[in-house]
């Protein structure tokens, strides 16, 4: 008989004393058990006592977090949170040095545990804390161990940032200005910093002012690899909370001091693999980069902005200079008009009375106008090549320049998510981005040589101009999905991905997605279906059983612990615990906790999830929310909480979640592969009746013959 849903069988352990097994009452107060537990060890005192796990980060048990207690857990009987607290709160204000740092030290790794954390703040601990920092007689490991225990006790939130001295900030940044400190003090810095930027226009503006821009800078140039990265991390919070004028003004800035290069040199092509928070970091500073663009994409053209009108000039005056020289003496201001409304439509201005007019949209505003000036005045030749190519077609036949250079630059925004908000977890950076000065001009030029190119070759008219264009977007975007290293690369492959290989792969790609509506064989289809749904069902639970790695999201930043979980192979149990990053695939001995799977109850998904749920900015991120699913189990108030490091993760967990609770398979990768499978099947199955055609309804059964009789008389046989 299973044992209640209130009691799990749990081992306590003690230094010095033989472990008790005992059956823990859920519904029994906590205080209670404790006086048990001591009792059977004849300790007096058992308020001064706590039970914390004895594996993995140790957390106290409290009344909130017991039920978490799974049967199997090992615990171990410790000093209570509150004196513990004030034990160290006494010991890192000794004099003697060792007992400073032990205390310092311990205090690091107790932080991390809430309720020690809101005991330790309570007694004004965190003060202590500013003063050995602000005092900054201690060095070397004890400030690291001070600067650790900061920075865990922060996290919690119990304590503002802006409660912070500046003498105490300006220590900190002291600590990332100079270059005789050890690196281990550095990166601790950084990231204390980095913390708290986002949380205060005033700190903002404080860290920004103490710490410049050489001096992240430099940190960026080091070779460690660890400070490197807190560097990029805390510029990056700059970056996301300065103002659009800081952050234009500080991307200048970065740009004169060909950060850029170094980037694509030293970090993207260094030897050593890039990381998943550095590639976070460059997706940031790309999106950044590119969204500078953003404010000329939403900005319609003013016809009474002489600037703007200079600059549409310039584009009539540099694809027609010879014509408009002479026309400028030698005809009146009406025949002059004439010509240049002329001139306008032969570059493919839909208004050719009022081209400011085909500007009036944004988006693309005034950047296609920026883009078309740009290609006009560093590529003049190409410019004028292309211009005067089509103006000397046939009017059904050519491509409009101006028409195409909108439509385009439209495209390009899209495809590039510019105007977008950064997401918290995407790593889609382009390696090419960081490989050129003016990259978002440059790839316009490529790709609008690539528009007159596919117009050719599909021998389009004015009607086929929609289709082309989404011909141009396909090219563009396959091509972007292959990761070219630089621009020449990309126009190499995008050349080569012509309006014929468009066909071929659309063509391949529709006869993968195709289903034969002949009956017989849709009847072949549904036979089929549960077999293949059951090799699905095993391969998702074969990839549960391998495990994957997951990572903890917290609400002020993105890098955090590192948790692994995986099935057990008799599809029993779940395992899962906390690991050190770099570990691939820990063993499953190595993996504290475990959830029966019997003890599953339900399969959350998305908004539903209470981690999602949990946010207090308010905006749902929704990268997150469609990562994010929890498992309720054992009771309901109680759930694991992940969050799948991509898509394709997601979908193979709630499947594999769902099989185990005996449920159908409901993601999109499931309907995917069944096709795929169901597709790979029929076409072996029915490869012996290539190029014959199936009928819908099967031939009817001809009549037995009249001279049908296979009865055999055995009695004959006897005789």
């Amino acid at each position: 008989m299973p044992p209640p849903k209130d009691v799990v069988k749990i081992a306590i352990q003690m230094v010095g004393a033989i472990p008790q097994l005992i059956e823990l009452q859920q519904t029994k107060p906590l205080a209670s058990v404790l006086k048990d537990v001591c009792d059977a060890w004849s300790l007096p005192n058992a308020e001064r006592y706590a039970l914390q796990y004895a594996d993995g980060r140790q957390t106290y048990i409290t009344e909130s977090n017991r039920r978490d207690i799974k049967n199997g857990s090992i615990l171990r009987l410790t000093t209570s949170p509150d004196q513990e607290a004030e034990r160290l709160y006494i010991g890192i204000q000794s004099k003697n040095v060792d007992v400073k740092t032990d205390s310092l030290k311990k205090l690091a790794s107790l932080s991390q545990d809430v309720t020690f954390a809101q005991e330790f703040i309570s007694r004004n601990g965190l003060k202590q804390i500013y003063s050995i920092v602000e005092e900054g007689n201690d060095t070397g490991e004890m400030l690291a161990h001070t600067l650790k225990a900061f920075t865990e006790l922060m996290e919690h939130d119990f304590v503002s940032w802006e409660n912070l001295s500046t003498v105490f900030i300006k220590k900190i940044v002291s600590y990332v200005n100079m270059n005789a400190v050890d690196a281990s003090i550095q990166q601790l810095s950084l990231s204390v910093l980095e913390n708290m930027v986002p949380t205060s226009r005033l700190l903002f503006e404080l860290v920004k002012k103490e710490v410049t821009l050489d001096r992240l800078l430099t940190h960026l140039q080091a070779t460690n690899a660890e400070l490197q990265l807190k560097a990029m991390a805390l510029l990056i919070a700059l970056l996301l909370s300065a103002t659009d004028a800081e952050r234009r003004d500080m991307m200048d800035y970065l740009r004169e001091k060909n950060l850029r290069q170094f980037i694509h040199k030293n970090i993207i092509h260094s030897s050593e693999p890039l990381g998943d928070e550095m590639a976070h970091y460059l997706y940031v500073l790309q999106s950044v980069s590119l969204n500078l663009c953003e404010h000329r994409m939403k900005t319609s053209m003013d016809p009474y902005s002489q600037e703007q009108r200079d600059l549409l000039q310039s584009l009539r005056q540099t694809a027609f200079e010879s014509e408009s020289e002479v026309s400028a003496g030698s005809f009146s201001t009406e025949r002059r008009r004439s010509l240049c409304a002329k001139e306008f439509r032969k570059l493919g201005f839909m208004n050719n009375s009022n081209p400011a007019e085909d500007l009036r949209r944004a988006p693309p505003g005034l950047l296609a106008l920026d883009n078309m000036v740009y290609f006009s005045r560093n590529t003049p030749n190409t410019y004028s090549r292309f211009v005067l190519e089509n103006s000397s077609r046939e009017d059904k036949h050519e491509c409009p320049f101006a028409r195409s250079s909108i439509q385009l630059t439209l495209i390009l925004c899209e495809i590039l998510h510019i105007g977008e908000p950064c997401s918290e977890t995407a790593q889609a950076f382009y390696p090419m981005f960081f490989g050129q000065d003016h990259f978002f001009e440059e790839l316009f030029c490529i790709c609008i040589q690539l528009v007159n190119k596919t117009w050719k070759e599909m021998r389009a008219t004015q009607e086929d101009f929609d289709k082309v264009m989404q011909v141009v977007r396909e090219q563009i975007t396959r091509t972007l999905s292959l990761k070219p290293t630089s621009l020449e690369l990309f126009k190499t492959r995008v050349n080569a991905l012509n309006y014929g290989e468009i066909l071929k792969l659309r063509q391949t790609e529709r006869l993968h997605q195709e289903e034969t509506l002949a009956v017989p064989v849709l009847e072949l289809r549904e036979k089929l279906k549960p077999e293949l749904l059951e090799l699905i069902r095993q391969q998702r639970l074969l990839h549960l059983c391998e495990g994957t790695l997951f990572r903890k999201i917290s609400s002020r930043r993105r890098q955090d612990k590192l948790w692994y979980c995986r099935l057990s192979p008799n599809h029993k149990v779940l395992h899962y615990g906390d690991v050190e990053e770099g570990v691939q695939s820990p063993p499953i001995e190595s993996l504290p906790e475990k959830i029966p799977v019997a003890d599953m109850k339900m399969l959350l998904v998305g908004k539903e999830c209470p981690h999602t749920k949990e946010k207090s900015s308010g905006k749902q991120n929704k990268d997150v929310l469609e990562l994010a699913f929890s498992i309720v189990h054992d009771v309901e108030e109680y759930c694991l909480n992940f969050i799948a490091p991509t898509r394709y993760e997601f979908c193979l967990w709630t499947d594999g979640l769902n099989v185990l609770l005996g449920k159908e398979m409901t993601s999109e990768r499931t309907q995917t592969d069944l096709d795929v499978l169901l597709s790979m099947e029929l076409k072996l199955r029915l490869l012996d009746l290539e190029n014959i055609s199936i009928p819908d309804n099967p031939p009817p059964v001809p009549k037995p013959p009249s001279n049908l009789n296979f009865c055999y008389d055995f009695s004959h046989a006897e005789q």
